[in-house]
């Protein structure tokens, strides 16, 4: 009899385990409860941690806030200068061009599903699910991030569904970088008459308003052609090996 019952549980799990993988009917519950659960346990141990830094490391910490405290109001000066100097020469151009771009530090949850590095749930309060997002992580393009069941997911750079427009070495050719679950990724639909060198950086164009212009993406590494167009095989130089915060960028403009 134990045996049995052993069996029919071992089936009833394995079905149960397979249709919570497959089937995102079963999915959706489990994974809101499971990132509430994960968004409440690290709000909590962030707040621990930082009590305990604050009694044990405060006066070192104090120190090194101050240092940044000046380095970032001597660029928040400069930044302002240009900022004058830009919006004066909009001014006297009569031009109706804007610069408010809105940049937000977001959270990384989980990934969306074991086995899959490629894709992770964030935290972003006040999310608008109508739009698709660029992701970074210090100043380095991360990927994109997209909804889904209502929810944001990241797209990592190596996920195929990640993509966005750029420009590739000094004489900015324009193409697609796409990710192909692998190490590299690929940037299409370059023209052939841009020569492309191995070791060009290629960079956001910003011209998806994804992303500001001049992002790092990665370098060339290889090239091929292929109907009309060269494909470029490029090394990221965003590696997604400690997930915890990123960026998104909510406007450009």
């Amino acid at each position: 009899m134990s045996k049995k019952l052993f069996g029919f549980t071992s089936i009833f799990i394995a079905l149960f385990l397979g249709a919570l993988y497959y089937s995102h009917v079963v999915q959706a519950p489990f994974l809101s409860a499971l990132n509430q659960i994960k968004s409440t346990y690290f709000h909590t141990i962030e707040f621990i941690e930082d009590k305990i830094y604050q009694h044990t490391f405060q006066a070192k910490h104090i120190a090194q806030l101050n240092e940044k405290l000046i380095r970032y109001e001597n660029n928040h000066l400069v930044m302002r200068q240009l900022a004058s100097e830009i919006h004066d020469l909009f001014t006297e151009n009569h031009s109706r061009l804007k610069s408010l771009p809105n940049v937000q530090l977001v959270r990384a949850i989980s990934y969306a599903k074991f086995g899959d590095v490629n894709r992770v749930w964030l935290e972003i309060p006040e999310y608008n699910a109508s739009k698709v997002y660029g992701l970074t992580y210090k100043e380095l393009v991360a990927g994109i991030v997209i909804p889904q069941n209502n929810k944001p997911l990241a797209l990592l750079n190596r996920d195929v569904q990640s993509s966005y427009s750029v420009y590739v070495g000094d004489a900015q050719a324009p193409g697609i970088a796409h990710g192909n679950n692998a190490k590299y990724l690929i940037v299409k639909f370059i023209p052939a008459w841009f020569t492309i060198h191995k070791g060009d950086e290629v960079i956001t164009s910003g011209l998806d308003e994804l992303f500001f212009k001049g992002l790092k993406v990665g370098k060339v590494i290889s090239l091929n052609k292929s109907q009309g167009y060269q494909n470029a095989i490029i090394e990221p130089y965003y590696e997604a090996h400690d997930l915890n915060y990123f960026h998104i960028i909510k406007n450009i403009r």
